[in-house]
């Protein structure tokens, strides 16, 4: 197996639109949602707008986020 420094070399022979599909194609192969947490995230999300809608949780307009951020 070639080492990661001769994959790299071998990689800066393709052009920058090849080399940006490999970029793509090795973040992608990263990118695997974990069913576990795809499930927390849903159930934390939904008890955040649940709050909110019973008035416990207060938010910041964008604009303000915006203004603060300078963004």
């Amino acid at each position: 197996m070639e080492s990661i420094n001769e994959l790299a070399n071998k990689a800066l022979a393709f052009s920058p639109a090849e080399r940006i599909r490999l970029v793509e194609a090795i973040l992608s192969s990263l990118d695997r949602p974990d069913p576990e947490i795809e499930k927390k995230w849903i159930a934390e999300s939904e008890a955040r707008y649940d709050a909110y809608k019973r008035g416990e949780l207060s938010t910041i307009d964008w604009d303000e986020i915006k203004k603060r951020y300078n963004l």
